[in-house]
């Protein structure tokens, strides 16, 4: 499958310790056609699984939130990315990893999509037809202050 989605993201420079840290995670599709992607594990659903790779002062962060498990995912699970358009998902990663410290921290991307179709009348995939597709998302840094 010739697909291809660009990635970025992006979280504020500086935060208080104990304040939200708002991640947004963009999804672009550079391509002729619109793509569908399956949301699941990605900041399109929410952070509803261990999703990101962060770490403070060098030192990676426990995931303390939600882990889940399903079935095969119906068509409302996906995302359509029209040509040339993005779409967007923002968490609020304090709240299943710790940013109580003061430090640099640094967020990634674990960078994988579960399922990426070319047509609608394709979605939903059943599990042991997900077409995955790596994505890049370049790492972004927060530095938490002291409150």
């Amino acid at each position: 499958m010739a697909t291809t989605l660009e990635c970025a993201l992006s979280a504020p420079k500086t935060v208080k310790a104990g304040e939200p840290v708002e991640v947004v995670f963009r999804l672009t599709n550079p391509t002729a056609k619109p793509l569908y992607v399956l949301d699941w594990h990605t900041p399109l659903e929410g952070l509803l699984n261990d999703i990101f790779q962060i770490t403070r002062d060098g030192t990676e962060l426990s995931y303390a939130g939600p882990m889940l498990k399903r079935g095969n995912p119906g068509a409302d699970d996906y995302v359509a990315v029209a040509p040339g358009a993005s779409v967007e998902g923002r968490v609020n990663v304090a709240l299943a990893y710790d940013f109580t410290q003061p430090g640099r921290y640094r967020i990634a991307f674990r960078g994988r999509l579960m399922d990426v179709a070319t047509q609608q009348a394709e979605v939903p995939h059943t599990l042991d037809g997900f077409r995955e597709l790596p994505v890049k998302c370049p790492e972004v840094e927060t530095s938490v202050l002291a409150p």
